[in-house]
């Protein structure tokens, strides 16, 4: 019912689904308060009660952003038995919010970078950073058991990776065509193991 008012930490959450989705199809400059509560049927006296900014309201977007996709990397570390599987995983998480027509939320921000509050582009940076680490000892460990290569850093290889699916994304996006996207992420891990098949196949 329009007008009613808001409280507890299930209302505090469904701010941040809607706002999350309108983030993820328009970009942080691309909504409002009004929208959020248009969606909710509230006032938005009633937003403000749980965020009392549009500042306040995009840093807790990213936290829990963040917080969702480091569990899967959890589970991906959990349910994976290899490297390239892993790798195979980490895209299809991507893969999977590009499917629901959505962009990655951090992707979305990144475009949004010079127009962000302080918080939230230091927030945007952490959530690239932790994917990089998480990438890079994947990287690590796949480049000890001999199933991927990688020219230079294990650093530099996962910085290529979250660029290229981001990138991939973007592209895809105006096509309404999550192929595209799944071409370029297969493409991108084909490169990263066909050297290491290519070099047990001669040993």
């Amino acid at each position: 019912m329009t007008g009613q008012t808001t409280t507890g930490a299930g209302s505090a959450a469904k701010i941040l689904d809607v706002a999350e989705r309108l983030v993820q199809v328009r970009g942080f400059n691309g909504f409002s308060y009004a929208d959020v509560a248009g969606e909710l049927g509230v006032t938005k006296a009633s937003l403000h009660y749980h965020y009392p900014g549009k500042a306040e309201l995009g840093e807790a977007l990213i936290n829990r952003y963040a917080t969702r996709f480091a569990e899967a990397l959890l589970t991906i570390d959990a349910e994976c038995a290899d490297v390239p599987a892993k790798l195979a995983a980490y895209a299809g998480v991507y893969a999977g919010v590009l499917r629901e027509q959505r962009m990655c939320l951090c992707g979305m921000l990144a475009a949004d970078y010079e127009t962000l509050p302080p918080a939230m582009r230091a927030a945007v940076v952490r959530f690239f950073d932790e994917n990089g680490v998480w990438l890079e000892q994947v990287l690590e460990q796949g480049t000890i058991d001999g199933t991927v290569h990688h020219e230079g850093s294990a650093r530099d290889a996962a910085q290529l990776i979250i660029s290229t699916l981001e990138g991939a994304m973007l592209v895809a996006r105006p096509y309404g065509d999550p192929e595209r996207f799944q071409s370029a992420a297969a493409r991108l891990l084909a490169n990263l193991t066909a050297a290491s098949r290519d070099g047990a196949a001669s040993a």
